[in-house]
């Protein structure tokens, strides 16, 4: 079957890009012909036709990030003449492709905008459409500019695939006039490599016999890193936070919570994987966290979205915390600075070699997620992810909780809201507290329901699936 995939993008970095990257592979794998079109063009992706359309340069994005080689743009930046001349630019590079390969069979468009509507366009043939959540959240619902070009993509799928039922029910929201919308509506989750993401005493096989726990470490981030040791030459606990350096994403409650963590913990250690345009926001806020001035991390919570570019908004959980923290709070926090790394960006083969070995994953964002893929990553490498208990992470956490122990299931999830900061804390703290066999069994079943949930092989059976419309196949949102 010849197969089209729209994407637009990178294949490395962020959710979606990694998503196409796998569905690719999968397709492949299964003796598709897979036809890719983004604007990455470095990855080379086995038994997948690449293809670039010339863009002119300039990239429209829902999240505002720097990319080497591109004029980048939000959306609600764009002229009418440079939005019209992107999509025109890329519907011409789909018939390309499709003619070029003979007609395409079906194919898959990404993103709630511009995707869909560029294969309506196109008219290669039938479609399903994926909306990740970020195109809806960011561009179409606070820009109803947007609104004509997401009925359009909509309206010509033949199914439309989401990560989560409260993806579903936003996109049902934005887009009410859209009859059959919610008849064709599917649930469509990513998948997970868990050949790459595997417990760290697991090599790739499965099989027990890999590397230890203090091996993984030793290659953590792909820089060759030494490891984590604690004060008594041990395996220091380790805590991982995997995503964008945005406000959205609630790194700031993590670096809040770290002293009370620490106040239990003394040994244990945060690493802080991603990049973005709040990093410099929340370096401030640890470097006062660190000397001790509350005086100045309030600050920081007060400025909230401006220390990202925008307009000045204030971070309420973080501000409400830290008018009253508790007792010995200043105390806890002064000197944290030296159990945390920032470590940058890194690809998703590298975080598949941060990941084992570390006790926790922390997912606290404050704005809805289509799905909680770090989370569910995270769980096939037997560590525990504690979530931010709303959108697609609740999702993600339940079906996680349902096969965890009693005691632990509880500690997967945490409610953003006042008292989010020690929520966090309380919740890491107790995972490190419970006696080894128990957090054994926890990781076990974690390992498990991963491997049961989310593979590539059946999230490329759905695709296929939807864009044939042949829904009474998949499960509803």
């Amino acid at each position: 079957m010849k197969i089209l995939i729209f994407h637009g993008y990178m294949l490395r970095g962020t959710g979606s890009n990694i998503y196409n990257a796998n569905l690719a592979r999968a397709l492949a794998r299964l003796g598709h012909e897979v036809y890719l079109l983004c604007q990455d063009r470095e990855v080379k992706l086995e038994g997948v036709q690449i293809h670039n359309p010339d863009i002119h340069g300039l990239l429209p994005v829902y999240v505002k990030d720097p990319y080497e080689g591109f004029e980048v743009k939000a959306f609600p930046e764009l002229t009418d003449a440079e939005l019209d001349r992107y999509i025109e630019a890329n519907v011409a590079a789909v018939r390309d492709v499709a003619g070029g390969a003979g007609g395409i069979d079906v194919a898959l468009a990404n993103h709630l905008v511009m995707g869909p509507a560029i294969l309506a366009r196109a008219d290669v043939g039938p479609f399903a459409a994926k909306v990740h959540g970020s195109a809806l959240e960011y561009t179409v619902k606070p820009h109803p500019r947007f609104l004509p070009h997401a009925r359009e993509g909509m309206e010509a799928a033949s199914g439309v695939l989401v990560g989560s039922r409260h993806t579903a029910e936003s996109l049902w929201a934005a887009l009410p006039e859209v009859e059959d919308l919610r008849e064709k509506t599917r649930l469509g989750p990513p998948g997970v490599d868990t050949g790459g993401f595997r417990p760290a005493f697991l090599p790739a096989g499965g099989a027990i016999g890999g590397p230890t726990p203090e091996e993984a470490l030793a290659t953590a981030g792909g820089g060759g890193s030494p490891t984590v040791t604690g004060p008594a030459g041990q395996s220091a606990p380790r805590i991982v936070f995997v995503g964008k350096l945005i406000v959205s994403k609630g790194v700031d409650l993590l670096l809040a919570a770290w002293p009370l963590i620490r106040a239990e913990h003394p040994d244990a250690r945060l690493q802080i994987a991603g990049f973005g345009e709040y990093e410099a926001g929340l370096r401030r806020l640890l470097a006062a966290l660190d000397a001790g001035d509350l005086d100045d991390a309030r600050e920081v919570a007060r400025l909230g979205w401006g220390l990202e570019g925008g307009d000045e908004k204030a971070l309420s959980i973080l501000s409400a915390f830290l008018g009253n923290p508790p007792e010995g709070y200043v105390e806890a926090a002064q000197g944290m600075a030296g159990s945390i790394e920032l470590i940058g960006r890194l690809e998703h083969d590298q975080v598949a070699e941060l990941l084992p070995g570390a006790e926790a994953l922390v997912m606290p964002s404050t704005f809805p997620e289509a799905f909680g893929m770090v989370a569910a990553e995270a769980a096939a490498c037997g560590v525990l992810p504690v979530s931010a208990g709303h959108s697609g992470m609740l999702e993600v956490s339940r079906q996680l909780s349902a096969a965890l122990p009693s005691g632990v299931a509880e500690l997967a999830s945490f409610p953003v809201e006042e008292g989010a900061v020690e929520a966090i804390g309380e919740r890491l703290s107790a995972w490190l507290s419970l006696p080894e066999a128990e957090r054994a069994a926890a990781r076990e079943a974690l390992v498990a329901t991963t491997r049961r949930l989310w593979s590539w092989e059946g999230v490329a059976q759905g695709i296929i699936a939807a864009s044939r419309g042949e829904l009474d196949r998949l499960p509803l949102a």
